[in-house]
This record gives structure tokens, C-alpha cells and sequence, in this order.
């Protein structure tokens, strides 16, 4: 057991094929050394065995909160849902915001571990410290907000008050492989296919009622200088200051027309590095331009109301409101958020800018449950293939068609016959059925998001070595190469990046294991980090030592990978992007002719990791002291493998 501040010691392993709930204690040393949320729950799913089918009865499915979740931590709504992906067949963590976590917190738990499979269709209700499994058979089939509505009747609590869904749509009922976990504030634990799993599981939703039960640090003072310090920090930021700086003023799409401006926003299947590179190659003509997508566009004429996060002053969550004709009905739809990376895969990668139709298309995704950046890269994908005439026996998408991309995410989401059918199984699968793997945006099986790897060589091996697929958040070097935090650095320079890139992956691996939001870092550092960690949990750890515990889960996540087969050949990039690839596409505007020198960044990078080609030698996983499984027989003094002719 673990006596930890933060910690109630209290998680529930609910057997779904069995129908029954035992309680568990959590292990001191691995409260120590895992923090919690990420760290713990990535610990929980390798306890499970990585060789198990993500879609089987096997595969562990874990909701974690840390020991800053729901309490007066800045941004501290947060909570991790940690699995083995069925999209990447990697270790996957996938976070939402909100008041899920909060809620979990409140309502006694530091966890729940569902493994099984219900014999129909089952919703979890969690309340004062239990656990309790209720008939779904009648919402099967329904959409997530449907069952949000008809939950929020049946458990007679209210949303905004004492009540929190996660809830799956038909994409998750269906086995879409990104298909994702919504909440009633439509947060979605989007990335890696958790919805899939959650849908293999029988598992409608899980129902959180709780009343405000923060938890109390185990050293007052320490923590009351923390705290202090960081709201100063955010408060003195032009990034995170409330009312005042970007984030809080656009939202995340603060970002469409800084990247556009630099060459870094992938358009067109990342063909082009800006929708005006594309434009001045006679593609979409005036009309396709990313400002009309952006957050600022957005703020002056679509917003209409910006909610929040429990304990959070940012409030970077935009909600929406616009009429749209589709199809010749003319629909209100009010959503939320219009993010810059949902906005960008379903608009400018897939060739079109249509403001108010991307705000049905994100209405659309969450409601049937699906990944808004998978999604939006699978319409791209497949228009591109269409004009390739790899679809030409099933059917084809144009480039743009906005109409038809509303369709399809329906038509994916009920595993309709044929295009939709294939495009559900995600971007690896579609290559290997079709000779697609140029048409591709994917690493390790997912794909990327609005940043493009020519422009930023930081994001270039962050995606390369992210160990849930391609990814952003793992370590998100945009905040140094774009808004120049903690310094500015060259964007489009090389060298020093893979240290650049294992520091923020270190990073966020504590901040998700904390679990509170990654936008805190545009303005905390790891000081602010281990006051509030020490002051909450009681305990005295140094810098030092917090950012290894960083590191170490980050090895976890790599090791358990290994053991499923996955190296340094799979710390890859699509072909377009790099140096010396048949498929490359050098960048245009301001990063002309730029590609990415991905040999030598692999090499920095392990260098820095102490990997050896991509692998976790056994040296590495007794100096931090990771002691389950059976290791990777890699010794630190191995060389890499040869390079592929």
C-alpha cells in the first residue's frame, strides 16, 4: 500500500466476463517510481504481457489519475487511459480533459483496470469508493451523446455538477482501430484506438459521481509555494496568461497561422508545407487558405462560449456554433473545441478550408466516437490514393470535398462495405492491402499531426521515436521551435534536437503522471513541478530525481514495445519528408528544399537515450531500476544494426 499525499490507495480491477469488482492497493515503490496516472497505468498494462491481443479479453484497459489530479494543482483535470493500442499494436496512453479525472479522484480512486469482456453490453458506475456494472444492451448502437443524455437520467446526477461520462460512439462499438474514449464535455481520449478497445470489451461507458472532494497536501507549505509560484509563472505568460495570452484567447489554433506563416503546417497529404505553397502550385485557387480555419477566424465569428477544465484560469477549450447546408438540409451545429490539429487534418491536409463545414465534421467525429486527427489524415490518404487510382475498384474520394468527408465519417464509423470498410482499419493496414505505403502520413502505424517534420527537425524526431506512433504530445519541441520555450532554437536545424526532444519527453512523461495538462509547461518548469509534487505527496525529491522517474517511464514504454518486436527500423518517417528517400518532397516557401537528415538525428538521439539502435540495452534497465519482464538481451555494448542499402 502506499501512504503518498494524493494517493486515496484505492484502485478497482473490475473482471468484465466475470461481472465482478475486486479493490487493490497501490505499491509504495511503484507509487515512487511510476507517480502515477501514465507511469502507473503504463506499468499495469506491461504487468498484463505485452504479447497480448489489444482486442482480446487479455488486453488490460486502465482509466488512471495521478496525485495531482482534482486538486488545487493548476490544470490538474486531467486522466490517462492506458492500454496496448489496436491501431499501433505499441503501448499506448491517451489523456482527456474536463472533469473525468477530477471526478475519479473525488469519488475515491486512483484507478480502474478493466480486463475481460462483458457478455453484452455493460456501463460502469463509480461511486464513494465502488464500483458497480449495469446493463448497456439498450444504448448499443447509440452515439455518444445520446448515452450521455440518457446516462446523465438513469445515475439522476447532473453534468456540471456531480456527474462525468466516458462514453464510446459506433466507431468504438464497431472496432474502428481510432476509434476514441469522449466525455461529456467533448474531451476525447482520441489517439491509439482506447475507444476500440473499450468497444472489444463490451464496455459502454463509465459513469463517475462524485461530489468536490479535493485532496489536501501532506505538506501545506511546500505546496502553498508551489502552487503560488506556478500561477505566477502562468499568470506572467503570454502564452497561458487567462484573457491575455494566446492560448487562452484562440485555443490551441493560435497555431494555423503561425505555422502557415513559417512553412510548417503539412498540406495536402503534406505534399505542401503551407496551404500558400499550394496555392502558388495552381492547387484551390484563393479559396484554400488557412486562415479561414484559423483562431482568430474562429473568435471573430463562430465562438460562442469557452468553457473549461477543473482548475484551470486558461480556459483554451473554444465551442462553436455555425449553420451549415449539407446535403441540402440546412443544420445548426454547436461543438466543442475547434482545435488546431482536428481542424487542420480534416481541412488543410485534406485539401480544403471550409470553416463551418470542419465544425460538422468535429460534431460528427465525436459523436460516433473517432479520432479527429486519424480521421482527417485517413480523408487525405485516401483522396490521395483515389488520384492514384488505388481505390479505383471500391470508389474514389476528390480532393476538398468536404460533403463527401462528412459522409464518410459516418459511413467508417458503421464499417460500411468497401472504402469505408478499409479505411477503419487506420493508415498501416490500408498500405499493406493496397501498395499504399507512399500515400501514407504514419509512424508505427499512426499517423501525424500539424506540424511539419521539414520545418521543425525537433517534431521530425519526436514523431520518429514517439512510443505510441506518431505524435506531438509525447515530446512537443514546437514549444521551443515555434514560441521559444524554454529558449528559442532553429527550427530547421538539426543538430541538438534529439536532446532537445528526450527533455521534453521526459517532461511530459512526469506531467502525465501527474496527471495534470501539458499546456502548463508553456510557462512551469521542473522547480514549480517539485515543489507541487513534494508538497502534495509528502515526499522530497530533488530535480534530479523527478526528471529520472521521467525517464524512466518513458524506458518502460520503449521496452515493453521492444518486446513486441518494435527497434530503431521502426523509428521511421513517411518517405516524403526525408533526406535521400525516393518518395522525398523537399519543403517549399520559407523551408525550400528542406528535408529531414533523419539518420543523423536517430543517432543523436540514441546517443542521448542510451539505446542502442532504438533498443533498451539491459545496462539501461537496471540503472533505472526497471525490474519486470524479461529484458531485451540487448547489452549497451552492442552496435547498432547496419543500415538497410
Amino acid at each position: 500500500m502506499t501512504d503518498l499525499g494524493g494517493f486515496h490507495d484505492n484502485v478497482a480491477r473490475v473482471d468484465l466476463s466475470e461481472g465482478s469488482v475486486d479493490y487493490e492497493s497501490i505499491d509504495q515503490e511503484d507509487a515512487e517510481k511510476y507517480i502515477g496516472a501514465r507511469g502507473l497505468g503504463v506499468k499495469y498494462v506491461f504487468e498484463q504481457g505485452p504479447d497480448v491481443d489489444p482486442e482480446g479479453p487479455e488486453n488490460l484497459l486502465a482509466f488512471m489519475n495521478g496525485p495531482l489530479t482534482g486538486t488545487q494543482v493548476t490544470m490538474s483535470g486531467r486522466i490517462a487511459i492506458c492500454t496496448k493500442s489496436p491501431l499501433t499494436g505499441t503501448v499506448t496512453d491517451s489523456h482527456h480533459g474536463g472533469w473525468s479525472g477530477a471526478r475519479l479522484k473525488w469519488a475515491g480512486f486512483d484507478g480502474l483496470l478493466f480486463e475481460g469482456k462483458a457478455d453484452s453490453p455493460v456501463y460502469a458506475v463509480v461511486e464513494d469508493g465502488e464500483v458497480e456494472l449495469r446493463d448497456a444492451s439498450h444504448m448499443w448502437g447509440w452515439g455518444v451523446h445520446e448515452t450521455m443524455d440518457e446516462l446523465e437520467d438513469e445515475v439522476e446526477g447532473s453534468y456540471g455538477k456531480n456527474l462525468s461520462t466516458m462514453a464510446i460512439g459506433q466507431a468504438g462499438e464497431n472496432g474502428v482501430k481510432y476509434a476514441c474514449i469522449m466525455n461529456e464535455d467533448d474531451r476525447a481520449s482520441g489517439r491509439g484506438g482506447t475507444g476500440c478497445v473499450m468497444g472489444s470489451k463490451n464496455l459502454k461507458a463509465v459513469v463517475v459521481k462524485s461530489s468536490t472532494k479535493m485532496p489536501k497536501p501532506a505538506d501545506p507549505e511546500t505546496f502553498k509555494k508551489g502552487h503560488k509560484q506556478a500561477m505566477e509563472v502562468i499568470t506572467e505568460s503570454d502564452v497561458t496568461a487567462p484573457n491575455e495570452g494566446g492560448l487562452s484567447l484562440y485555443g490551441t489554433n493560435v497555431l494555423m497561422n503561425a505555422t502557415e506563416e513559417m512553412s510548417g503546417l503539412p498540406s495536402k497529404n503534406g505534399k505542401y508545407t503551407s496551404t500558400a505553397d499550394a496555392r502558388n502550385d495552381g492547387y484551390g485557387g484563393p479559396g484554400f487558405d488557412s486562415e479561414k480555419v484559423s483562431g482568430e477566424n474562429v473568435r471573430e465569428n463562430i465562438l460562442v462560449d469557452e468553457p473549461t477544465c477543473h482548475s484551470c484560469p486558461v480556459a483554451c477549450k473554444k465551442e462553436v456554433e455555425v449553420d451549415v447546408m449539407h446535403k441540402g438540409e440546412e443544420l445548426n451545429v454547436r461543438t466543442e473545441s475547434y482545435e488546431y490539429e482536428s481542424a487542420w487534418a480534416l481541412g488543410p491536409n485534406s485539401g480544403h478550408t471550409d470553416r463551418d463545414e470542419i465544425a460538422l465534421m468535429l460534431q460528427r467525429c465525436n459523436d460516433y466516437g473517432m479520432d479527429t486527427i486519424e480521421a482527417g489524415n485517413m480523408m487525405a490518404m485516401a483522396m490521395e490514393m483515389s488520384e492514384e487510382g488505388k481505390l479505383d475498384d471500391l470508389e474514389t474520394i476528390d480532393w476538398g470535398d468536404s460533403e463527401a468527408i462528412v459522409e464518410m465519417i459516418g459511413r467508417i464509423a458503421n464499417r460500411e462495405e468497401g472504402l469505408p470498410d478499409l479505411l477503419a482499419e487506420g493508415p498501416r493496414r490500408v498500405a499493406e492491402r493496397r501498395d499504399a505505403h507512399d500515400n501514407t502520413l504514419a509512424v508505427k502505424g499512426q499517423t501525424m499531426a500539424a506540424y511539419d517534420p521539414r520545418c521543425m527537425k525537433g517534431m521530425a524526431i519526436a514523431y520518429a521515436t514517439s512510443n505510441r506512433g506518431a505524435c506531438h504530445l509525447r515530446g512537443y519541441t514546437p514549444a521551443a521551435e515555434i514560441l521559444g520555450i524554454p529558449e528559442k532554437v532553429d527550427p530547421v536545424e538539426w543538430e541538438g534536437k534529439g536532446e532537445l526532444t528526450v527533455l521534453f519527453q521526459d517532461m511530459h512523461s512526469i506531467s502525465d503522471s501527474f496527471d495534470i495538462c501539458k499546456f502548463n509547461a508553456f510557462a512551469e518548469g521542473i522547480e514549480e513541478y517539485v515543489m507541487q509534487y513534494n508538497g502534495m505527496t509528502g515526499r522530497d525529491v530533488g530535480e534530479e530525481e523527478l526528471m529520472q522517474a521521467g525517464e524512466r517511464i518513458y524506458t518502460l514504454e520503449r521496452y515493453y514495445n521492444n518486446l513486441n518486436g518494435f527497434d530503431g527500423s521502426d523509428d521511421d518517417l513517411p518517405g516524403r519528408f526525408v533526406e535521400g528517400h525516393e518518395d522525398a518532397v523537399p519543403g517549399q516557401g520559407g523551408v525550400e528544399g528542406s528535408l529531414v537528415e533523419l539518420d543523423e538525428l536517430k543517432a543523436e538521439y540514441y546517443e542521448v537515450r542510451g539505446w542502442v539502435d532504438g533498443v533498451v540495452p539491459d545496462e539501461k534497465l537496471e540503472e533505472l531500476d526497471i525490474d519486470i519482464g524479461p529484458g531485451t538481451g540487448v547489452s549497451a555494448g552492442d552496435s547498432a544494426a547496419p543500415a538497410d542499402d
